[in-house]
């Protein structure tokens, strides 16, 4: 019986996929088309789509513990449903599932309501499952890195109230060792939620603060016009996915993005070392450029 992992082509779940596969696990990627990526070898990969119930029914047959990230789209949370309920019906009892930080404050936020349903699905059916909650990945950096080194602006209107951004390498070993504890457990284990976070409050000026002592120059932060920034979002992407991404920014300057106090231990220890810094990351990604 294998480990599937859902999204394995994505930033989380091709690092969760070489992390399983590094600890010798049994590891099937469920994938739209074979060969997109290359996955580490004894990877198994089973072509499917989160819509399509009979290939989700196929891939869920030889399955005893499931990765469940459902990424951003307009039926994100029917996907998930779905996916909840077939492998209840196929008997899966060891889930650990992608949500997001505050997914029952920003309540306005498509998407993070819909992960808050898929969370309340699995409380009241009593599904065993961890919850992962990851804030604002630093990863997402990636799309306006361009910007900041060619303009010295920090475009993302995170705001001033705090984001305990979170590298997604940490997100996925922390999921990795969940779905092992999962696997390995001689029977179902209780459902847990962890927010996961990163070590430091970061806001839109310090932020820029960063990126200013890596690159040797001033990087200013653009401010909290989130109409400007759907603007920017809609000129390359769905007007639907802009709208969403700037009712998440509204809520992030309005409550920020941070975990109770007392959550970084737990997951450092889960980690076995420190959470990775935001400094760290841009030095990372500039000394990459």
């Amino acid at each position: 019986m294998s480990i599937l992992v859902t999204g394995a082509t994505g930033t989380i779940g091709s690092l969760i996929t070489h992390g399983l596969a590094s600890a010798g696990a049994d590891v099937t990627a469920f994938v739209r088309t074979r060969g997109k990526v290359s996955f580490p070898d004894g990877v198994t990969e089973v072509v499917g789509d989160l819509t399509d119930v009979p290939s989700m029914r196929a891939a869920f047959s030889s399955v005893r513990t499931l990765f469940l990230l459902n990424a951003v789209t307009p039926d994100e949370l029917t996907q998930a449903l779905i996916a909840l309920n077939l492998a209840r019906e196929a008997g899966i009892e060891r889930i650990v599932y992608l949500s997001v930080i505050h997914a029952d404050k920003f309540t306005n936020v498509p998407h993070f309501t819909g992960k808050y349903t898929v969370e309340r699905m699995i409380e009241s059916l009593g599904i065993p499952a961890t919850i992962l909650r990851p804030a604002y990945f630093m990863q997402n950096e990636f799309m306006v890195q361009k910007a900041i080194e060619d303009y010295g602006v920090y475009p993302m209107p995170i705001g001033g109230a705090g984001v305990s951004m979170i590298d997604a390498r940490d997100i996925a070993e922390i999921a990795v060792a969940e779905l092992l504890r999962r696997d390995r457990a001689p029977s179902a284990l209780a459902t847990v939620t962890l927010d996961l976070v990163g070590p430091q409050t970061l806001t839109g000026t310090s932020v820029a603060q960063a990126w200013s002592a890596a690159l040797g120059r001033d990087v200013v932060y653009a401010g909290d016009d989130v109409a400007a920034f759907e603007g920017q979002m809609a000129a390359f992407g769905p007007s639907w996915l802009a709208y969403d991404m700037r009712l998440m920014m509204a809520g992030i300057q309005t409550f920020g993005m941070q975990a109770a106090e007392g959550a970084i231990a737990p997951l450092e220890s889960i980690l076995g070392h420190p959470l990775r810094t935001y400094e760290n990351f841009v030095r990372e990604a500039t000394t990459k450029a």
